[in-house]
């Protein structure tokens, strides 16, 4: 069964934008096309293969993954998993402590 306290302490998007424009004292449009500015930067400075790097919030890379053998969990074969390229978050020191 789920947890559901943990359930409770999500954000999505809609929740973040609400956050930020109340924080920034701006508009929800506003922090909206931000946080949409923002992602896509993101995600095409990684596909480019480069780093996104927040000094204490954390940085964003591309690793590579090999290709590898895996197992049908259900019928117990043996299946072939491509290789391919992940995101891997590391997170900044003060990001850190403010978690821990």
């Amino acid at each position: 069964m789920f947890n559901q306290q943990l359930i409770t302490n999500i954000m999505n998007k809609s929740e973040l934008i609400d956050a930020i424009a109340a924080d920034a004292g701006i508009t929800k449009a506003a922090a909206k096309s931000a946080l949409e500015s923002f992602l896509g930067n993101v995600g095409s400075t990684l596909k480019k293969g480069g780093r996104v790097s927040l000094v204490g919030f954390g940085s964003w890379s591309v690793s590579k993954r090999a290709a590898r053998d895996g197992r049908n969990p259900q019928t117990g074969k043996t299946i072939k998993i491509a290789a391919k390229n992940v995101v891997k978050f590391k997170a900044g020191a003060e990001l850190d402590g403010a978690v821990n």
